[in-house]
């Protein structure tokens, strides 16, 4: 089944007591790129995140953001430093010596100033955090998987009936061969006539003119390759493997099966009908280009 390469996917979850959400979306790309937005203190396991996405993803550029619940996130000591109050006091009391003032700094003063009090922010286990914070990641990679499904599957029946149209167009080119060849044989019966040349000379001229002719405009070995191309195609959108790098270069074969087999025939009703299929082409590789 083909897998688009957008999507989106979200799963809440809870790691110690703290309600932990996980975003994933992604973009089509030519291979897998991934960012993370991490809490600082979770930074170290973006690189095993990220192989546990890959085993779930072949292209596309993701986008995670994981977060801690707010208030919740790191715990925090308060850690208080008496050097530091200490200096502050005998620093206040020296100033108020030169000002001749009594003045101190107040307790809620001291208590404010830089280094006095603290955070300290607990050192995590981050293998326990990698086992919480994964089954999460999955849950979101889950729902953003079945999104991107949903999209390929409509993909895949949007270039299936693009396939459809192609085969009906080679079809109808295949329709027109003996009329152009019949059509080629009278133009040149009638020229050779023209030129009141003998019969025997006009029969021999004829047999090699059209021989030259049927080189010329066989478009045997392009039809058939195009029906391999068409088939290959079909195949790949039941495969269960990304297919999209292997679209495109279907897409370009088809287009040189295409461009050879119409300047071969120089006729506007084939003309015409290697036209309906460049344009159903073109039209599938665009849409190739979101397919895994």
């Amino acid at each position: 089944m083909a897998h688009s390469m957008t999507g989106f996917g979200r799963a809440t979850g809870a790691l110690d007591g703290e309600r932990v959400s996980v975003e994933l979306s992604g973009v089509n790309h030519r291979y897998f790129e991934c960012s993370f937005r991490l809490p600082f203190a979770w930074t170290a396991l973006e690189p095993v995140l990220r192989e546990t996405l890959r085993a779930g993803i072949s292209r596309g550029k993701i986008s995670v953001n994981v977060r801690r619940q707010q208030g919740l996130a790191g715990r925090r000591t308060v850690v208080f430093d008496p050097e530091a109050a200490r200096g502050y006091l005998e620093a206040s009391r020296q100033l108020a010596a030169i000002m001749h003032t009594g003045e101190a700094l107040s307790l809620n003063t001291l208590a404010g100033l830089e280094g006095v009090f603290c955070q300290e922010e607990e050192e995590e286990d981050l293998e326990h955090v990698r086992e919480g914070l994964t089954p999460i990641l999955c849950a979101a990679l889950d729902q953003y998987n079945a999104m991107r499904a949903v999209e390929g599957a409509a993909l895949a029946r949007d270039v299936a009936e693009r396939i459809a149209r192609m085969r009906a167009a080679l079809e109808a080119i295949a329709a027109r061969l003996p009329e152009l060849s019949a059509a080629y044989e009278a133009r040149l019966r009638g020229r050779l006539a023209a030129l009141n040349a003998e019969a025997g000379m006009r029969e021999d001229r004829l047999a090699v003119e059209l021989a030259l002719m049927a080189d010329k405009s066989d478009i045997h070995e392009e039809v058939v390759r195009l029906k391999a191309h068409f088939e290959h195609v079909s195949a790949l959108l039941e495969s269960d493997e990304p297919i999209g790098r292997e679209l495109n270069f279907l897409a370009q074969e088809i287009q040189r099966e295409a461009t050879t087999l119409a300047s071969k025939l120089r006729d506007i009703g084939v003309a015409r009908e290697a036209m309906k299929i460049k344009l159903e082409l073109e039209k599938m590789r665009e849409q190739a280009q979101n397919i895994e």
